[in-house]
């Protein structure tokens, strides 16, 4: 896998650093003794020995097909249960830098959860995807928003294709096929169903996808339901993605040899666990030469990559004809929710007649298109002082300060200075639990991810850019995350020593009581 690194502003393809090898092997351990406590609590369930708190088949359905396969949620029930305390926050105020959580409480073992009626204020928000800050409270630039609200109300009640296409809509696609400087854009209500309900539009049977090992969820569930042949290749991957290419023109269709019909190349602009860009100079190279399709889903890339915030395609300084699909979302850089589709205008056109989404799906509410409208004009300068590229450079400089501290802490990242999303390798699943816990408990919101979102062994806390972070603010979680990294000892690699006592003592770390007496600096 070529992972990325950067030297001025061109893409240099490097590895990333690698953990030793003992911490894959206590890593895997770690998995090994969760899973057979797993058995042996599930034999003490069967028998009535522990109750049984997930849903089992009824006694008079006995005799029935199973409705589900018990097995199927071992992993859920016997591991991520308990640390499932670490996801699922009810926040109580806008994404903005500082942020407000309902404070929750458990009484059965991360069963069922219940709000203590407490309220966590002033949380530094490093979880949410406001890259460009947009993601706020009401001002002033927001009236159109307002007014949009009294003039259409919030819901559409129909579909694009009967009643729901209103004048802000097509005001929006526009907007946005001028902003990818594409002929045509539509809008979509839902980024998920945007990639699952428009793929198949454009593939089917007869037809092969070669799409990245790391494409999100709904690339590959819309993969799935088009009924082409899928084959992944590796990730970011030129020479494995050429092999399968040639592969698939020699060999053709499985059983009958014939051509295949369309070869369409999937990809995402910015990997979203990964951090990563998309290698798309060498990608369109191989488009061209063996004249495939590519599709590119920007939902992490568009607005906060490139000189503008257009996209990977303005950062490459490719030509808009290179892509033949534009995908991305509406509910990160432009602070809003739905996707779009973009590319040429018969394509598009096309779209219009065949999507699902089009026929069945409710349009997008006007509110949300007002509100698209305002982060748009925003982004590409038209609305005062408060324009993008200000925004978006100020999210650049806060990506490689952040990645720069932490690499000198010794962490290992993944991603590069162009993207907003920062992984931190954490590897074992009681890690990945504790730096939530203590982070929030310090005030610092963060993602963490495990299995089956990564491989295995590579758990990991995914930190989210926003260019209203202030250089305090980072500076802030930064000096928490310094000292949390000595606790769990995830700092593999070291630049600089951070002057703190080694905590190798036998304090409970399960304690969360001791986290300030270990912290606390020694007396001068």
């Amino acid at each position: 896998q070529n992972r990325k690194a950067y030297a001025e502003d061109k893409p240099v393809f490097e590895p990333y650093q690698e953990a030793p090898l003992y911490v894959y092997v206590l890593t895997y351990m770690g998995y090994g003794i969760g899973i057979l406590f797993g058995y042996l609590r599930d034999f003490m369930r069967n028998w009535g020995i522990e109750k049984c708190n997930a849903a089992v088949e009824r006694e008079e359905q006995k005799d029935f097909v199973p409705l589900y396969q018990d097995f199927e949620s071992f992993y859920k029930r016997n591991l991520y249960m308990r640390i499932r305390d670490s996801w699922s926050h009810t926040v109580c105020s806008a994404p903005e830098p500082y942020m407000n959580v309902m404070e929750k409480v458990t009484d059965d073992y991360n069963w069922t959860f219940r709000h203590t009626g407490k309220v966590i204020e002033n949380i530094i928000n490093m979880a949410s995807y406001n890259y460009l800050g947009l993601a706020g409270k009401y001002d002033d630039s927001m009236v159109r928003v307002k007014d949009t609200l009294e003039k259409y109300g919030v819901g559409v009640a129909s579909t694009r294709n009967e009643m729901g296409t209103l004048d802000i809509h097509k005001e929006l696609e526009d907007l946005m096929a001028k902003f990818l400087n594409v002929e045509a854009v539509m809008s979509f209500g839902m980024g998920f169903a945007t990639n699952s309900m428009n793929i198949p539009v454009f593939v089917g049977k007869g037809c092969l996808i070669l799409s990245d090992e790391f494409n999100h969820t709904s690339v590959i569930l819309g993969a799935r339901l088009s009924g082409a042949v899928i084959r992944p290749f590796k990730h970011n991957n030129a020479e494995n993605l050429e092999k399968l290419l040639r592969e698939a023109i020699i060999r053709g269709q499985p059983g009958t040899g014939r051509a295949w019909k369309k070869i369409l190349i999937v990809v995402e602009g910015i990997y979203s666990m990964e951090g990563s860009i998309v290698n798309l100079a060498q990608i369109v190279a191989l488009k061209k030469k063996y004249k495939a399709y590519l599709y590119i889903d920007e939902a992490h890339s568009i607005g906060c990559t490139g000189p503008t915030g257009r996209g990977v395609r303005e950062l490459f300084g490719l030509d808009p004809e290179d892509i033949d699909v534009y995908m991305g979302t509406f509910t990160k850089s432009f602070a809003g929710s739905g996707g779009y589709i973009g590319g040429k205008k018969e394509i598009v056109d096309y779209l219009r007649m065949q999507s699902h989404s089009t026929t069945y799906a409710t349009s997008m509410s006007p509110v949300v298109a007002a509100q698209l409208i305002r982060s748009l004009k925003i982004t590409m300068g038209y609305e005062g002082n408060i324009g993008g590229m200000e925004r978006i450079q100020k999210l650049k400089e806060n990506i490689k300060y952040f990645r720069r501290r932490l690499k000198e802490m010794g962490f290992i990242i993944y991603g590069n200075d162009f993207s907003p999303v920062i992984p931190v390798l954490l590897f074992m699943p009681a890690k990945v639990s504790a730096f939530s816990r203590f982070l929030l408990k310090k005030k610092v919101s963060v993602v963490v991810v495990g299995f089956p979102a990564t491989s295995l062994p590579e758990g990991r806390a995914r930190f989210s850019m926003s260019s209203a972070h202030t250089r305090e603010m980072l500076d802030t979680v930064l000096e928490v995350i310094d000292e949390l990294g000595d606790l769990l000892n995830v700092k593999y690699f070291p630049l600089k020593k951070s002057g703190r006592a080694i905590l190798y003592n036998k304090e409970d770390f399960d304690n969360e009581a001791s986290f300030e007496e270990m912290h606390s600096e020694p007396e001068a």
